[in-house]
């Protein structure tokens, strides 16, 4: 399933040590599915970049009503996830599932342009999150089996790399057709729409799409369906425990990027010409570091390079809350911003390779990053009241203190024997 040369047998794609080419070391699927995720990104930052502005000041939603929204943006997406990554496992087709989410978020695109209330585009924002829900999990099963164990980190830096890029370039679309276009926000959204449709057109092209009908070996028989309990079970393995209730824990205390985004434009006095040049920031550090921090964390441990992201967030928290008004203040920020999710971003994911069986990776993917999703689903709603009511200081502050916490517990947790290495 998904080799790099389809007349290869499926045990060729997971053996340890073995290369795809000369000096390869990244799955060529690896490369086209980071494809696909760069074109996708255009078009998911695009929308990304403008979308806090639009629902703040141009149709006046408070913090809490905006906070809501972004909570939904995330937390649909968290439930959804344990059923894409389920029925890639069941129906052993990881393409069909992946292709029906990126087509479903590029479907929800130009329904933007028709929503001008809460409930409206809280329906469309929770339809484009099923869809994100649905591709993520199968997504991330395909790097991880198309990737021997010991270069996990590696492949999914180089995905997320790739991904990133196209995160960097939304933002930059987004800013010149804001300056370019009458009706700046609907062409953005139409423009997003064009974009995401090329998307699922090159994953449908060039994305391999083998079943895994059968397991490894001459003669054996078809491996059943995989139940819903068999993929219940999976949080049995204590190690595959230990990873979701420490990416909940810390989800709990991570702020979305939106309200970064919107707490650093305070802070600083950044114009709102220039705001949807904020994630651009955060996309060039993370383009940087996907790679090597991806391949550190294989050498010298996942966990260590998982938790000191937390810690680079945890000082950009501090520096929003007490660092003096200076032009260093957005570039250290956003540095910091874009440091934690090269940490932590692939290196959770690339974990779970030596945890979860094959047959169920795409599951035991989404249990993790369900958990994570839910958590930050809650934060987001959590922070979004907090700052309505006491001002965003004191939201931050108070999310600053929790992250430190959980922060400790997640070293605890996470140590060798039980989580990632």
């Amino acid at each position: 399933m998904y080799l790099t040369d389809r007349s290869a047998t499926p045990e060729a794609d997971t053996t340890p040590g073995r290369r795809r080419g000369p000096g390869s070391k990244v799955a060529p699927v690896v490369l086209v599915l980071g494809t696909v995720s760069l074109i996708t990104d255009v078009s998911a930052e695009m929308v990304t970049a403008v979308l806090p502005l639009y629902l703040v000041t141009t149709l006046g939603f408070s913090p809490l009503g905006f906070g809501a929204l972004d909570g939904v943006y995330n937390g649909v997406s968290a439930l959804v996830q344990l059923t894409g990554g389920h029925l890639a496992d069941r129906v052993r087709n990881h393409k069909l599932l992946a292709g029906l989410g990126y087509g479903l978020s590029a479907l929800c695109k130009p329904l933007l342009l028709l929503a001008g209330s809460i409930g409206a585009l809280g329906t469309v924002l929770a339809l484009d999150r099923t869809g994100k829900g649905l591709r993520t999990a199968p997504r991330d099963a395909m790097i991880s089996l198309s990737t021997p164990v010991e270069r996990q980190g590696r492949a999914f830096g180089v995905h997320r790399a790739m991904d990133t890029t196209g995160a960097m370039l939304g933002p930059l679309a987004a800013f010149f057709i804001l300056r370019a276009a009458a009706d700046g926000y609907d062409a953005v959204f139409g423009v997003s729409a064009c974009v995401a449709v090329l998307g699922v057109v090159v994953l449908l092209l060039f994305v391999p799409g083998r079943r895994r009908d059968a397991p490894a070996g001459a003669g054996a028989e078809p491996r059943p369906p995989v139940r819903v309990g068999e993929a219940l079970a999976l949080l049995r393995l204590p190690r595959l425990r230990a990873l979701a209730g420490c990416a909940a824990l810390l989800g709990l205390t991570t702020v979305s990027d939106a309200f970064v985004y919107l707490l650093l434009q305070h802070r600083a006095g950044v114009g709102e010409e220039w705001f949807t040049l904020l994630p651009l920031g955060t996309a060039v550090v993370f383009l940087l570091l996907a790679v090597p921090l991806g391949a550190l964390a294989d050498r010298i441990g996942r966990r260590t390079v998982f938790l000191a992201g937390h810690v680079g967030l945890l000082t950009a928290y501090a520096l929003l809350l007490w660092a003096p008004d200076t032009p260093l203040l957005v570039p250290a920020v956003l540095a910091l911003h874009g440091s934690f999710y090269a940490a932590t971003d692939g290196v959770l994911p690339a974990a779970l390779a030596g945890v979860v069986p094959e047959h169920l990776r795409a599951s035991g993917l989404a249990i993790v990053g369900t958990s994570q999703a839910l958590a930050r689903f809650c934060c987001s709603l959590a922070f979004g009241a907090a700052w309505t009511k006491w001002g965003d200081g004191t939201a931050l502050a108070g999310s600053a203190i929790g992250l430190l916490c959980c922060a400790a517990v997640a070293g605890v947790v996470l140590r060798p024997s039980g989580g990632p290495r």
